[in-house]
Formats: C-alpha cells, sequence, structure tokens
C-alpha cells in the first residue's frame, strides 16, 4: 500500500462529516444510514492510520470500538496488570441498569453553588 497521510485524512474527515449528518437524521436505534456511515469511519480510519505508519512511522493513539465486550486480555501497552478490576454492574437510583453516564440530573446538583470563605 502506498497510500498519501493527506489524502486519507481528507477521507477521514469527509467520513466522519457525513457520520454526523447520518447520526443526527437517524431514523431510529440500528438506522442502517448511521450504521454504514460508522462503517465508513472505521474503514476509512484505519486506511488513515495504516497510511501515516507507512509514510512516518508514526499512529494515532485511538482504536476502533468494536463493542463485542470480547477483551482477551491482551493489552498493547506492554503492562501485565495481572490485577485487572472488573467494573459492577451499576444501578442507578432511578433503578436503571443502563451503566451508561447522560450527566447530572436536576436533583443532583444545586442550583446556586456554596459559597466558603
Amino acid at each position: 500500500m502506498n497510500a498519501d497521510p493527506r489524502a486519507a485524512l481528507a477521507t477521514l474527515t469527509a467520513s466522519l462529516e457525513r457520520h454526523l449528518e447520518a447520526s443526527a437524521s437517524r431514523r431510529g436505534e440500528n438506522d442502517p444510514t448511521v450504521v454504514a456511515a460508522y462503517q465508513a469511519v472505521a474503514d476509512a480510519f484505519d486506511l488513515y492510520d495504516d497510511a501515516l505508519l507507512e509514510a512516518y512511522g508514526e499512529v494515532t493513539p485511538l482504536e476502533i470500538y468494536s463493542g463485542d465486550g470480547d477483551d482477551d486480555g491482551d493489552d498493547d501497552d506492554g503492562d501485565s496488570d495481572d490485577g485487572d478490576e472488573e467494573l459492577d454492574d451499576h444501578v442507578g437510583e432511578d433503578g436503571d441498569s443502563h451503566g451508561v453516564y447522560l450527566g447530572l440530573d436536576d436533583s443532583d446538583y444545586d442550583e446556586e453553588p456554596s459559597r466558603t470563605r
């Protein structure tokens, strides 16, 4: 492969723009337009990362999220952290167990911060 990093970057940028547009107008959870745009971003990123490595011996600090949850414990950072901690299943105050942080609810913070002197 002898890809130009600038051309690959332009392709990545364009794919990110298309993903933003598709996300802004998505029609449901698994909108095929968003899914296709997501895959295009992943493919364009791989091409850019490969072109950057080949041309300059550099890589980005990013990885493509696969979402499969299959962690084989093979970390690329070289650390042999055998004491990896598993996260507990989170059940929020409202009983949801999604485990996704969605920000603070209005009841979670004071409207006017207290001033300490």
